[in-house]
């Protein structure tokens, strides 16, 4: 239980410091460019779901908000069975970012509204001087922005000719990127196992079928 533990923490940690920071130090919108135009820091704020998307209004954000808790809360019952049935290191740890980052984003929810005064397009926000929203109604930070391809459709192409095209146009936090890590693993792990389970099953037929083919040689010398 330890290492996975060690894992979900880091990834916590991690993700509500820059998180912290992102609210502190940045207008919302403003951008900080780190490789070219490809990878960029660009703030934005959600109501709760993952890669920029939101889920509205004030109803559908405390619904959302709850189903998350509910299913992070099954996500670490589920977790600890994993362990104590000591499952593939692989599911278990799959399972162990799923929740990290669901609960990432749940801190993000939960108190944020509180701690947090508004941000805006002209000034950053301040902590702890009054909040913008209530409990469980606080908005989700995102700021990881890869436009790997951002241009425009040439003007002789049928239908698209002259519109703007982006490729992978979602913003993004660390807590995403462990439950997609997570989700990854989790299906490599399924696709995996069954294969592993085959080898093992055909490895004790064989040794199965040694060990018969013995008791017959011995038994046929010993009738001799």
């Amino acid at each position: 239980m330890r290492k996975p533990l060690i894992l979900i923490f880091t990834i916590l940690i991690a993700d509500q410091i820059l998180k912290i920071w992102i609210k502190l130090n940045l207008n919302l919108g403003e951008e900080i460019a780190l490789i070219g135009d490809w990878c960029k820091i660009h703030f934005i704020e959600n109501e709760g779901m993952a890669f920029g998307m939101a889920f509205g209004g004030s109803w559908g954000k405390l619904f959302l908000t709850l189903f998350r808790i509910a299913a992070s809360v099954a996500i670490f019952i589920y977790l600890k069975k994993l362990i104590k049935r000591k499952e593939s290191k692989l599911v278990i740890y799959s399972m162990a970012l799923i929740f990290a980052g669901a609960v990432g984003n749940i801190i993000d929810s939960l108190f944020y509204g509180l701690i947090f005064s508004d941000s805006s397009f002209f000034h950053s926000a301040e902590i702890f001087q009054g909040g913008y929203g209530s409990f469980l109604h606080g908005r989700v930070v995102d700021m990881f922005y890869f436009p790997l391809i951002d241009t425009t459709f040439p003007n002789w192409l049928p239908l698209f000719g002259g519109q703007p095209f982006q490729f992978f146009n979602a913003i993004f936090n660390i807590a995403d990127i462990s439950i997609t890590f997570g989700v990854l693993i989790l299906i490599v792990s399924i696709v995996v196992s069954p294969k592993k389970d085959k080898e093992i099953d055909a490895g004790k037929t064989k040794e199965n079928q040694q060990e018969i083919e013995t008791e017959k040689f011995i038994d046929n010398i010993t009738q001799q």
